[in-house]
């Protein structure tokens, strides 16, 4: 028996000479990546961890961590990338709910991870760094040589903590089915093969920094430019010695701002893709002028990966995600009835195939609210299919913002904003941004004229993350509510719409 995940995306290529990972410092070969995976597979077998445990992670990007993701899987292990901006109050319900064997920080070991890992009795270790016994330092003395745990299509491969409708993350069950299955189709539609050279400029704590990105150019054997994060001046240097690039909305609208982002700068390239929140129609507009290129956008989420795209060969329409890709059924319902809208009418996109998930770790109550009868994931976005079956997402259910590609969450930030003395209460919407797609915003009625936005600012800083924090702090006399006396964010998002345009 083979370990499917494994086997299906580093396998075909662990023996290459050629070049998989290119860095500013220089270059690993698929060879090299997999001797230094099985390095790091020995260390976790070693330290006790047997199949089906947890492996959590808060590091910086590096090919080390990209390694320990394919040890953790060749282990038989489970991966949970952390977000490294994550406050301890956010990482202490991510390890008590998850309860991981092994916990991996970024160089300094006693960071806030850390100090909460030790509290639940997990194993910890420092990713690289000078210190002895990092996870760097370990590996050099291990065999270069491991064989594969072996792995069904349905066993666990990664957790990924995604947005609830209570404010809580849900922790999402993707095994190794769903993101190999989901590699071969993104592989297909977008035609990557062996010649790409991937610009990546993504995170890697989210599916589609590691999943989509990493597991497609392992699997056709192309090469990653792989740089720490995304500024305009690296984007333009490395762009010529790419062929195709993954992004979101902002990347685009920042090398727009670039009077060097040129179409003689871009005409070389095979393919810009962009997901993870919306893009505006007037950047895409604006890309084709200054390239001559259309981008690509699609539509994935945690729970699902990639499950719509506009075609590769075909038009692509600004303002659309495009059509369900190869073998996942798209349907658009009711919210209350869940029975099919008429096309064109506005509904909750449904989902069923093997890129869907298992559900929500140790939460049975709302997966099975997640699910239909008959498979179909219902994924809670709102959105609409035109006479020729592209889609177009509308709106979120239940007012999931997404800023920057990364999921937020109103009534969590909520929550903090009315702990402070002086706030009555609030309200938190995401309303359009050029540049991180939507931008928090946070509207407060208070009980006196004392309180500012430092008071505010302050007393976030500790308790959310960075991306998080409100862009823009409102005051009201009250907030609109129905006459059920539910506050009508919908009313609040029409009227602040523009904020942003205005400045």
């Amino acid at each position: 028996m083979s370990n499917i995940l494994y086997d299906g995306i580093f396998t075909p290529n662990a023996n290459s000479e050629k070049t998989f990972i290119i860095t500013p410092k220089g270059e690993i070969s698929y060879l090299e990546f997999t001797a230094m995976t099985n390095k790091l597979a020995n260390i976790l077998v070693k330290k006790g961890l047997n199949p089906g445990d947890r492996v959590a992670v808060q590091s910086d990007k590096s090919v080390l961590y990209l390694a320990l993701y394919a040890a953790t899987i060749k282990a038989g292990c489970v991966f949970l990338p952390l977000n490294t901006a994550y406050t301890s109050s956010e990482l202490d319900y991510f390890i008590n709910d998850v309860e991981p064997r092994l916990v991996v920080v970024g160089d300094n070991a006693m960071n806030s991870l850390a100090l909460l890992a030790k509290e639940i009795g997990s194993e910890i270790m420092s990713l690289n760094g000078d210190e002895t016994g990092t996870l760097a330092a370990v590996a050099k003395n291990e065999s270069p040589v491991f064989e594969a745990v072996a792995r069904t299509g349905e066993d666990l491969a990664a957790i990924l903590y995604t947005s609830g409708t209570t404010g809580k993350s849900k922790g999402a069950k993707l095994c190794h089915r769903n993101l190999l299955s989901n590699a071969k189709v993104i592989s297909e539609a977008w035609q990557f093969t062996a010649d790409d050279i991937l610009l990546h400029m993504l995170p890697v704590y989210h599916t589609h920094g590691l999943f989509v990105a990493i597991n497609l150019l392992a699997m056709v054997g192309g090469s990653i430019i792989f740089l720490p994060k995304f500024n305009v001046e690296d984007a333009l240097s490395w762009m010529p010695k790419s062929t195709s690039m993954m992004g979101i909305p902002t990347f685009y609208t920042r090398l727009l701002n670039s009077s060097d982002f040129t179409q003689e700068l871009t005409d070389h390239m095979r393919l810009f893709i962009s997901g993870s929140a919306p893009m505006l129609t007037e950047t895409h507009l604006q890309f084709e002028e200054r390239t001559g290129k259309n981008i690509l956008e699609r539509y994935g989420m945690t729970e699902t990966s990639m499950s719509i795209s506009n075609p590769y060969n075909g038009t692509r329409i600004p303002g659309t995600v495009g059509k369900p890709l190869s073998g996942i059924d798209i349907r658009i319902t009711d919210a209350a009835s869940g029975q099919l809208v008429q096309p064109g009418d506005i509904g909750v996109i449904e989902q069923r195939g093997d890129n869907v998930f298992l559900g929500y770790w140790r939460k049975q109550d709302e997966t099975a609210e997640s699910f239909r009868d008959d498979g179909f994931f219902i994924t809670g976005d709102l959105g609409r299919e035109d006479e020729n079956g592209y889609i177009t997402i509308v709106g979120r259910n239940k007012d999931l913002i997404i800023s920057g590609g990364l999921n937020i969450y109103p009534k969590e930030i909520e929550s903090v904003i009315d702990e402070i003395d002086d706030v009555t209460e609030s309200a938190v919407i995401g309303v359009p941004h050029r540049d991180f797609g939507e931008a928090v915003v946070a509207i407060i009625v208070s009980n006196g004229n004392t309180l500012s936005d430092e008071d505010i600012q302050n007393h976030l800083v500790t308790k959310l993350a960075k991306f998080k924090q409100p862009k823009k702090i409102l005051y009201a006399n009250d907030l609109p509510r129905n006459t059920m006396g539910k506050v009508q964010k919908a009313e609040l998002r029409k009227h602040h719409a523009k904020i942003f345009h205005e400045e």
